[in-house]
């Protein structure tokens, strides 16, 4: 498998462009036509994860936060993200970051999380809502087959696993081709009638010029008709996990049970530390802003990290739980990414190791 294979797969379940406009996701440094020799997940790529992979023969690294993120302006063998880069060049190790996709992916980082703290009945926190458009073509019965051949072949009309999604009914269309028209049927100043049929399908939003262009190139009328109507629909993915534990427990033993499960040195509460805890929602990394999201919709406890002072004080007032189980709690995303790698990746055709790294990338010592 080469990793333009490998990227393929990754974002057929992944997607790149469910990732946060503002985020950097994908083959950040690499070589599409590279055979893949071993796949090293982590959290954050430093210059010990790149020794790592490279003492283990595996050229491609996947991790969650993105190398190439703020803007760098030089890469020197002084500073320290150029050294990391240019021994991932150095080295020919490709480089690729699932962040934000990762995160609203419904098996990802949050789902991975609320496992570990062994939640059941898991739902999205805050699902995503997607723009795409019910598109309507009237055309001669004729030429019906051949226009929705020209529309699949192009990747549209296509609804998850399945092509060639159309709806048709027939009717009858009249028209009269006047001054300079040259109309593919009827005659000029006559009203024509012809047998039509209605073809309706879904595409993505991004896909409307591509539609638009399909139509005029493939239409046989010299001014076709046709509709986008543009509709919303829940996605299937979003940010965030809610669910419940298998039994309540206090705020306090709930404390407990999370540094233990996610084995976190040390972690900080803001709320009724004797609270009845059975309804918890969760997003890793940094997730405020949520939180009374997460109360509307029966949460006894918020979890996530990198909380500042004001607003858990906001949120202590306002009766809402909260527990930081700081950033680095995303770590738990290197084996359950394997897991998913070696799902998706599960072919004849893969013969290299997947495996998660070992080191710790927090920057924190808890003292």
């Amino acid at each position: 498998m080469i990793i333009d294979e490998l990227l393929k797969t990754v974002n057929t379940h992944v997607p790149f462009n469910t990732a946060e406009s503002w985020d950097n996701v994908g083959l950040l440094i690499g070589d599409k036509a590279n055979k893949v020799t071993g796949i090293l997940t982590a959290l954050d790529c430093t210059e010990e994860i790149v020794d790592e992979a490279i003492k283990k023969g595996y050229n491609t690294i996947i991790c969650h936060h993105p190398l190439i993120f703020k803007g760098i302006k030089n890469i020197t063998q002084q500073d320290g993200y150029g050294l990391i880069i240019r021994k991932l060049i150095q080295h020919d190790v490709n480089l690729i970051a699932l962040h934000t996709n990762l995160d609203v992916h419904p098996q990802g980082v949050n789902a991975m999380l609320s496992n570990k703290l062994g939640l059941k009945e898991q739902q999205i926190l805050n699902p995503e809502t997607i723009s795409y458009y019910k598109v309507q073509v009237f055309i001669p019965e004729e030429n019906l087959n051949n226009f929705k051949d020209a529309l699949s072949e192009a990747g549209v009309a296509q609804e998850g696993d399945y092509q060639y999604c159309f709806f048709e009914s027939k009717g009858t269309g009249q028209f009269k081709p006047v001054d300079n028209a040259n109309p593919h049927i009827g005659e000029k100043n006559q009203i024509a009638h012809v047998d039509e049929y209605k073809l309706e399908f879904m595409i993505e939003h991004q896909q409307r010029s591509l539609t638009q262009d399909l139509i005029t190139q493939h239409h046989p009328y010299e001014t076709p008709v046709y509709d986008f109507i543009e509709l919303k629909k829940q996605a299937g993915y979003g940010l965030g996990m809610i669910g419940k534990l298998s039994e309540a427990m206090t705020a306090r033993k709930f404390v407990d049970h999370a540094k233990s499960q996610l084995k976190m040195p040390s972690v900080r509460f803001s709320g009724d530390i004797n609270a009845n805890i059975e309804t918890v929602a969760i997003i890793g990394g940094s997730g405020i802003g949520f939180e009374y999201t997460a109360k509307q919709k029966g949460a006894d406890i918020f979890v996530t990290g990198d909380i500042k002072h004001h607003d858990a004080l906001d949120a202590k007032i306002a009766g809402v739980n909260l527990l930081d189980i700081n950033h680095y709690s995303e770590y738990v995303m290197r084996e359950g990414l394997c897991q998913l790698l070696e799902d998706w990746l599960n072919t004849e055709s893969k013969y290299f190791n997947i495996e998660a790294s070992v080191i710790n990338t927090d920057p924190f010592e808890y003292l």
